[in-house]
């Protein structure tokens, strides 16, 4: 259920009452049981985002006549285990990323923090937002990039900062047509000229999608600058419905300077009834020495206990080769190890 507060009383901001008449609070809190297994550690901990990403957001529309709009889009990420906030990047660097004493930015609008402008034409988009290199990942994923069950954990690892999302950025959403539309992104790290660096966490994404009924394909290519070696981040999805079940199948090949990866991942979603089973399956390999690759399976169940609460848990299994190490859920294990986890949690929206 979304809130929708007179602008005024839920800001203080008297004087912009006549631009913008209202703003849509909205969020989720999820916070689940977590625990991890390796050939090293085991570790149990209450961690936050086991089925959907933690947030507290504001967002609100003006019309403007003649069929165009301006808006804003306020979004914070939240750690409701502890309460603390989510640090964002401030130039799509590792630099970008200052911390307190305590190790945190407190509440940041790390997630999303955008001004808009839209019509018959399109949208246009500034501020910090999802690239679009990034949906193609989170259309693939059947636990939608969060939680032990995510299948998209280790392309991040490549990818670095600007694999979800990009500070400084400039965006077009063209509008759909004959089931085709693209999403054009430029952002800028914001440097000064004349130093190695200057161009570092500057980029560009590019998405193509496709839609037609129950059928949804995409393309996206991206590349973000550094002197220390470009990131690249290339990948495609699939994904058709056929009522009984949902699949979707993704491809990615991205490279960090030197060192390429490239992976897939199939997926599935089952409803039955109030409930829905998830399931995924997930490869990775990079170029580095030994070929490091990781494979993971997931298999996931909810509960929608209203149109707004749900009960999950997930079981996911990670096996390593060629030096790889990735353990879940806070364990360890050893090079070529294996690692389970599991969840269990709730989630809330509001």
């Amino acid at each position: 259920m979304k809130k929708t507060l007179v602008l005024v009383s839920a800001l203080g901001l008297a004087g912009a009452a006549c631009a913008q008449s209202s703003v849509t609070m909205f969020g989720i809190v999820d916070v689940t049981l977590a625990h991890g297994t390796g050939s090293v550690s085991d570790r149990t901990q209450l961690l936050r985002g086991g089925y959907s990403s933690n947030r507290l957001g504001f967002r609100g529309v003006e019309d403007l006549g003649g069929g165009m709009s301006a808006g804003f889009w306020l979004e914070a990420g939240l750690n409701p285990d502890d309460g603390s906030g989510q640090p964002t990047s401030s130039n799509n660097q590792a630099s970008g990323t200052p911390a307190s004493a305590g190790g945190g930015q407190g509440l940041t609008f790390n997630r999303r923090s955008t001004i808009s402008l839209g019509g018959a034409w399109g949208e246009f988009r500034m501020g910090r937002d999802l690239t679009p290199q990034y949906l193609n990942l989170a259309a693939g994923d059947p636990f939608g990039n969060v939680g032990v069950g995510s299948v998209v954990n280790y392309t991040a690892i490549i990818t670095g900062v600007t694999n979800t999302r990009a500070s400084n950025s400039i965006a077009y959403f063209s509008p759909r047509l004959g089931g085709f539309a693209v999403h054009a992104m430029h952002y800028f790290g914001e440097n000064s000229s004349g130093a190695a660096t200057s161009s570092d966490g500057t980029g560009d994404g590019i998405r193509l999608s496709y839609e037609n009924g129950p059928l949804q394909a995409a393309l996206a290519l991206s590349r973000t600058k550094y002197a220390a070696g470009d990131v690249k981040q290339n990948n495609a999805n699939v994904t058709y419905n056929f009522g009984v079940v949902k699949a979707t199948a993704t491809y990615n090949s991205d490279r960090n300077g030197a060192i390429a990866a490239k992976g897939y991942s199939l997926g599935a979603w089952v409803p039955i009834g109030a409930s829905e089973i998830r399931a995924a399956y997930s490869h990775h390999r990079t170029s580095a020495v030994n070929n490091p690759a990781a494979k993971k399976i997931s298999l996931g169940y909810h509960y929608n206990l209203s149109k707004r609460s749900v009960l999950y848990t997930t079981f996911a299994r990670v096996r390593n080769e060629g030096g790889f190490a990735h353990a879940l859920n806070g364990a360890a294990t050893a090079p070529n190890g294996a690692s389970n986890g599991f969840d269990l949690g709730i989630r809330h929206s509001f």
